[in-house]
């Protein structure tokens, strides 16, 4: 149950940027990011993250918990490519098959 928690977690970490990354398209200075729903969303989700990584360490060794967080890295390179239309490369592809590589190799007992 805790490595579905995880990657919850992390889910909502890229969830954080992706909408904060969108708050900064929609507004031409900082001060406008006040009335930006988009802003608060990214932040809203980034904290959520952030109460679960704290819960998830009471459970999970530190030495396990903070590495699994790369895996907020493939859910943005999800949602940037599905959703931002960012465009992929060879390098892109490649670190994202590394951070795998380095999640089963962590989560194996």
């Amino acid at each position: 149950m805790n490595y579905i928690i995880l990657l919850l977690m992390t889910l909502l970490g890229a969830l954080g940027g992706f909408y904060l990354k969108i708050s900064t398209g929609k507004v031409t200075n900082f001060i406008g990011l006040i009335g930006c729903k988009e802003f608060y969303m990214g932040g809203f989700f980034y904290c959520v993250g952030a109460l679960l990584n704290i819960y998830l360490l009471r459970f999970i060794p530190y030495s396990i918990v903070m590495p699994l967080n790369a895996l907020t890295y493939i859910w943005a390179f999800i949602l940037g490519v599905t959703v931002l239309k960012e465009k992929i490369n060879k390098e892109k592809v490649i670190s994202v098959i590394f951070i795998i590589i380095g999640v089963i190799f962590l989560s194996m007992k």
